[in-house]
């Protein structure tokens, strides 16, 4: 079990110095969303073009005058965190690393560019193979009763939603692979947890997608192959870790 944050002297950090340093990567983190925020707005009319793409031919409307404002401030806020997600990633390594050896935070530098790549590729994910056929799927149930007139504040927060919930899914294995390398999981270990996280993942995607099933199984399938491969990459890991002891 590791003991107290050290310093440079190897003497334990006082909990002020530990406050004083998470005040400060907070604001750094604060500050960098806050300016990928102000980005975004710039391009705001582009990221709408994009997150509509997947609506079609259907007309959105708003029909409350703060409706549009706010939710074109939403969009640009969570389209500053997807930007951010390196940096803030960064920061809170940087902020962990004085309870980190020198080996770890040598790993924890070779995932950063994994972090970013991953988190893209569930972004896409979500843009592609999820929300399309959730759209379609919630658009035609009960058609046949009532036209469907969509609030484009109910659309957006349920897109942004999607795409940030498999940007981090996707980083399953990254995390895996990282914790298995400095020796706090093992393949093993995931394998034998592996009937816990097949249920979890289907409750998990009945959660957090809407109230359809062939959504909840385009999410929940690649949850539980992204947990396969973090099982792969952790004993492929291991072993390497192992060889290196020896």
């Amino acid at each position: 079990m590791r003991g107290p944050a050290t310093g440079e002297a190897g003497k334990p950090v006082p909990i002020l110095v530990h406050l004083a340093e998470l005040r400060k990567r907070l604001l750094r983190s604060v500050i960098a969303v806050v300016i990928a925020t102000i980005l975004a707005f710039v391009f705001y009319h582009q990221i709408f073009d994009i997150l509509l793409y997947p609506a079609g031919e259907i007309d959105l409307i708003f029909v409350e005058m703060t409706e549009m404002i706010g939710t074109i401030f939403r969009v640009c806020l969570v389209a500053g965190i997807m930007l951010a997600v390196p940096y803030l990633t960064y920061e809170f390594i940087m902020f962990v690393s004085p309870a980190l050896t020198p080996r770890e935070k040598r790993y924890v530098y070779l995932i950063l560019p994994w972090i970013a790549a991953m988190f893209a590729v569930g972004v896409v994910f979500g843009y592609f193979i999820l929300i399309p056929p959730a759209i379609k799927f919630l658009l035609s149930f009960g058609s046949d009763i009532a036209d469907a007139q969509i609030r484009i504040g109910n659309y957006i927060p349920m897109v942004t939603r999607m795409l940030l919930i498999t940007g981090f899914v996707f980083e399953l294995p990254v995390l895996t692979t990282f914790l298995a390398r400095i020796g706090v999981v093992s393949g093993s270990w995931l394998a034998s947890k592996r009937k816990v996280v097949i249920v979890g993942a289907f409750f998990l995607a009945a959660i957090l997608t809407p109230p359809d099933v062939l959504t909840q199984i385009l999410l929940g399938v690649p949850l539980i192959a992204l947990y396969e491969l973090s099982i792969w990459l952790a004993r492929l890991v291991g072993k390497k870790r192992q060889s290196t002891q020896a």
